[in-house]
């Protein structure tokens, strides 16, 4: 870039607030992009980096003002004061958005046609044939395999992943000068999340188009963006080059970000040939029936192809894999909440009991599952101490006052408070509520747990809390752990062996130093060569960012 070339994005002294006056959600943030150039705002979530964008866009809540010393230049003009038709006919043409959840911002109820219309429509008023084209080579542009039906489908057909590539192809078809970026691959698997990301830069890259790009993922903003600001409490507390800032941070703050990344644990990995058997799994099958629909029902759908596996007892199993792999499917299966269609499950040798006697009730005391969600598993209308006292009324042996006493034991386990027993959901933060989660688990003291995705979505910091918290719960307990995630980095921390799943298969299995270090599938290499960990980038083992600097 040259001295004479202006940036497309220039904020200065940008502050956010509460009505004119108020609290400060951002506080005095500045910073560049230019033509062509990747930034990222990185930090935890209320840190103010959302906030942040959406006051480029004129997006802001309607309780949120930017205060009049502030300054947005885009393109050479100042948008803080320009008047609202002026705003819109910026907005979508000239600077696009991905928001965070594609679900969301995708219409459930107009086809993927439709949408990727509106904006030709609105801005450039093209003829119906020419959008039409237009959407169709865009979706064949970013692979998608049947352009036509797509065309005429609507969002929920579509997998996450492909919602989301979706959206971008939606945002870029106008070929705007700006594209912001907000957590666009939160909560994705490592392969799509690298596929989205790589689409990102290709379609960006065509048309020299500049990008704002939100995350909290440090190891992916090392790997796609060169240059990044560090967000805490709404202010810029470091910022610069993206290898120096996170190699060789200088704040307190972003010192602590970059010391939640995942690491390997030392030591401590168990053999399942040294354990006795908890859990068996022989020749396991799970068939989803296929739907009914006006003329007939679809076809059957196995999830789960003949899967033979064992956990040991106090051990810690991985089952890792791409969504759709079938992982999730198994572990709600193993603690009943599925049926196979063939094959057994045995639980200290004994099959899995879908009894309502006394002997069924033990069992499923003994096997618990923290779920993906807890904002969605957790009743909205319960108080936490009721949420996490549940799993007691199954137990005869305690009686009101000592369940009382089983609750307040592990509240202090998990790192709550006695003031937490008579909030409500929604009044938890996302880590506390994935706390309350693994209370209302271990509460039975189980002798086995599945945790279905514990940590995706969560902030690094907040990741690393609820990790320690799973390895002192089970150190304390001794419970096995069938530990779900397409975070290989997490799985690093916790996993005494790892299992590979593609497509309802295991296809390969071992120590998690083996299967790490060690793969022998060619479907775990490409798993491990899309986890964008920010440990091997530092080591110096990772390429430059994806994109080129334009010097």
């Amino acid at each position: 870039m040259t001295g004479e070339q202006a940036p497309v994005l220039s904020v200065k002294n940008l502050s956010v607030a509460v009505g004119q006056s108020g609290a400060k959600v951002v506080d005095g943030l500045s910073f560049d992009i230019p033509a062509g150039e990747m930034l990222a705002l990185v930090g935890e979530s209320g840190s103010g980096k959302t906030m942040a964008a959406r006051s480029v866009l004129g997006l802001l809540p309607t309780a949120l003002k930017v205060t009049p010393d502030s300054s947005i230049r885009f393109r050479g003009r100042e948008l803080t004061t320009l008047p609202a038709p002026a705003m819109r006919s910026i907005r979508g043409a000239e600077i696009g958005m991905v928001f965070q959840e594609p679900m969301v911002s995708l219409n459930p109820s107009m086809t993927i046609g439709q949408q990727m219309a509106e904006g030709l429509l609105l801005h450039q008023r093209l003829g119906k044939a020419e959008i039409r084209d237009r959407s169709f080579d865009m979706l064949k542009r970013i692979r998608i395999e049947d352009p036509e039906r797509c065309l005429a489908a609507y969002p929920h057909e579509f997998s996450g992943g492909m919602r989301q590539r979706i959206m971008l192809a939606s945002v870029m078809l106008l070929k705007p000068a700006l594209l912001i970026a907000d957590e666009p691959t939160t909560a994705l698997d490592t392969l799509i999340q690298r596929d989205v990301l790589d689409l990102m830069v290709e379609l960006t890259r065509e048309n020299n188009t500049s990008v704002l790009l939100i995350s909290h993922d440090l190891g992916m903003v090392s790997h796609y963006v060169r240059n990044v600001v560090v967000m805490h409490k709404g202010t810029a507390v470091e910022q610069g080059n993206s290898t120096t800032v996170l190699r060789s941070p200088k704040d307190e703050y972003t010192k602590r970000l970059v010391d939640a990344l995942p690491r390997r644990s030392a030591g401590g990995i168990r053999s399942d040939a040294a354990l006795e058997p908890l859990i068996e799994l022989k020749d396991v099958v799970i068939d989803y029936p296929g739907r009914s629909r006006l003329f007939g029902k679809t076809a059957a759908k196995r999830a789960v192809h003949g899967v033979d596996l064992t956990i040991g007892c106090g051990e810690t199993l991985a089952l890792v894999g791409a969504s759709g792999s079938g992982k999730t499917t198994l572990g709600r299966a193993i603690v009943g909440l599925v049926t196979p269609t063939e094959g057994t499950i045995r639980f200290r040798g004994g099959a899995i009991s879908r009894k309502r006697d006394a002997e069924g009730r033990a069992q499923r005391r003994n096997v618990q599952i923290v779920f993906q969600d807890p904002y969605s598993s957790l009743d909205p209308r319960q108080r936490i101490a009721d949420i996490v006292a549940e799993p007691l009324k199954l137990d005869p042996t305690l009686d009101a006052a000592k369940r009382r006493d089983r609750v307040s034991e592990v509240f202090a386990e998990v790192g709550l408070g006695p003031e937490f027993a008579r909030r409500l959901p929604h009044q938890l933060s996302g880590g506390q509520r994935q706390r309350v989660a693994i209370a209302r688990a271990i509460v039975s003291r189980p002798a086995f747990v599945v945790a279905d995705e514990p940590v995706s979505a969560l902030d690094m910091t907040v990741q690393k809390q609820i990790l320690k918290l799973i390895r002192e719960l089970q150190a304390r307990h001794g419970f096995a752990c069938l530990f779900v995630s397409h975070d290989l980095g997490a799985v690093e921390q916790v996993a005494d062996r790892v299992a590979v799943m593609e497509n309802g298969r295991i296809v390969e299995i071992g120590s998690r130093d083996d299967v790490f270090d060690r793969p022998r599938h060619e479907y775990t290499r490409r798993l491990l060569d899309a986890a964008m960990l920010l440990d091997r980038t530092l080591s110096g083992s990772a390429a430059e960012p994806k994109r080129a600097a334009n010097s």
